[in-house]
């Protein structure tokens, strides 16, 4: 394509106007900064809901519990964080399918959990369950 200066039908102009080109790419570029982050959460996924079921092993449940003041227990018995990892081992290595249960208070700071789910995760544990509430 090109354009005639008008002076002269022989001269003949061969710059690319880029004023569209860029205009172009600055939309392009608001587009994709406007729709990158909702393609983090494109999967919306409706779950099934079913009835409550009991556990198909008879294996016997532990319980973990983290209570408000930040105390550790393991069914009712209180430890401590150090000893949590140690008595975790003993009953994994008398039950190694051991399935423990996690329970902690709202109210419990999120370092702390993660300081007590690091210990299970040490201590071998393979089958963990986070227990709440339903929601009402």
């Amino acid at each position: 394509m090109a354009f005639t200066t008008g002076k002269d039908s022989s001269d003949v102009v061969s710059e690319i106007n880029i004023t569209p080109l860029v205009d172009v790419m600055l939309v392009l570029m608001v587009v994709f900064i406007l729709t990158a982050p909702l393609l983090n959460n494109a999967v919306r996924i409706n779950l099934p809901k079913t009835a409550a079921t009991t556990p198909a092993t008879p294996n016997k449940s532990v319980t973990v519990s983290v209570d408000g003041e930040n105390r550790i227990f393991i069914d009712k018995r209180e430890v401590a964080l150090e000893a949590l990892e140690p008595e975790l081992r003993t009953l994994v290595g008398t039950d190694p399918e051991l399935a423990l249960s996690l329970q902690a208070d709202q109210a419990v700071p999120y370092r702390s959990v993660a300081q007590v789910i690091a210990h299970i995760q040490r201590s071998g544990v393979s089958k963990l369950s986070v227990l709440t509430e339903p929601a009402s």
